[in-house]
């Protein structure tokens, strides 16, 4: 893999990220330890976590994603300098008051957050420091619209942008990045920062697989043109697109219990669990199969070979779904395969928007 730069930042990672939300809920530390030394072996040197990880998100579990990574780091001298470490300051808490308290996410929030996470992560600097979900109300998450009678927003972006300068200014941060944003928003930070000559976000974390392309719909043209990377997110629709539920759906006997969709009742709660979701996934997987690609291969690949993305990031819970994923690297969509691909969104859109 060869590595790829972060927006216009001096950041460079693999094209593969690996995701830690598992870390700490379905992964203990020996294995998450193990995962992360064989990820390294493999080529990837780009780890991407946050402040409210492990998932499914509860009080007993905040943080313990960053302090396995940051036991991680103090086991093994040296490695810091060889990888590129991110993490997320949480939006406003989302009924997770153990977070912080109050509704919002303040510039003192930010601070705080980034105090946390450098003591658990045991590093000095944090390579990419990102705002989990924006302060303001946005369809997310499985929303679809936007509502301006929602509007709750307290912290201006100048005032959230500032603080994250501050970080910056300080050594604390190298760079900042959104995650589950809109076109305005990422015009906005773009635009003051420019105005008034802050950090410019690098990157943008949304979700970009088969069953939800909505960042081709806007957000793929205002990044492009803004000089914005994409980190890709699900890209395995939270294993729906690896095949294993094609036979029984996540809530039936038949269904293997390890992924998060079967095994957690709020996971399929979330636009994951729609049944729309599943009927496009298992058409997504046959036609994989009907081309001689595990359903794996062709959903990795599709967002591994897209000139809108720049890293791809999944979460395992063991070695061998490791091995698999970085061994769909090369795996290549033939023109008429894309054409299909199309065709089956042309009818079933984005499920998992």
């Amino acid at each position: 893999m060869t590595s790829v730069s972060l927006g216009r930042s001096d950041l460079r990672v693999s094209p593969i990220c690996l995701g830690t939300m598992t870390f700490g809920e379905q992964v203990g530390e020996p294995d998450a330890h193990a995962i992360l030394d064989r990820a390294l072996e493999r080529g990837v040197n780009f780890i991407d976590t946050a402040e409210m990880y492990a998932v499914p998100a509860r009080e007993a579990t905040f943080g313990a994603s960053e302090s396995i990574i940051g036991r991680w780091l103090g086991q093994r001298p040296g490695m810091r300098q060889r990888i590129v470490l991110a993490s997320k300051v949480a939006g406003p808490s989302r009924n997770m008051p153990w977070i912080r308290g109050g509704q919002g996410m303040t510039a003192a929030d930010i601070v705080a957050s980034c105090e946390g996470s450098l003591r658990r992560l045991q590093t000095d600097v944090i390579d990419l420091y990102q705002i989990h979900w924006p302060e303001r109300h946005v369809p997310a998450f499985g929303s679809l619209y936007y509502d301006p009678a929602k509007e709750t927003s307290a912290t201006p972006i100048l005032e959230q942008l500032q603080a994250l300068a501050g970080l910056v200014k300080a050594g604390k941060v190298r760079c900042i990045g959104l995650s589950n944003e809109t076109p305005w928003g990422v015009h906005e930070f773009v635009r003051l920062a420019e105005q008034h000559g802050l950090p410019r976000v690098a990157t943008v974390q949304n979700p970009y697989c088969l069953l939800n392309r909505s960042w081709e719909n806007a957000m793929d043209e205002s990044c492009h043109r803004l000089g914005v990377s994409l980190l890709a997110y699900s890209p395995l629709g939270y294993s729906l697109l690896t095949g294993k539920y094609d036979q029984h759906a996540p809530h039936e006997p038949g269904a293997p219990q390890g992924g998060r969709i079967a095994r957690y009742e709020s996971v399929r709660k979330q636009r994951w669990g729609r049944p729309e979701a599943l009927a496009a996934a298992r058409r997504y997987n046959q036609l994989a199969r009907d081309h001689g690609l595990t359903p794996v291969q062709l959903a990795l690949a599709f967002c591994y070979g897209s000139w809108r993305v720049a890293s791809t990031i999944f979460g395992v819970t063991s070695l061998a779904q490791l091995d698999e994923n970085l061994d769909a690297w090369g795996t290549q969509l033939s023109p008429e395969l894309l054409a299909a691909i199309d065709a089956v969104r042309w009818e079933l859109r984005d499920p998992a928007q």
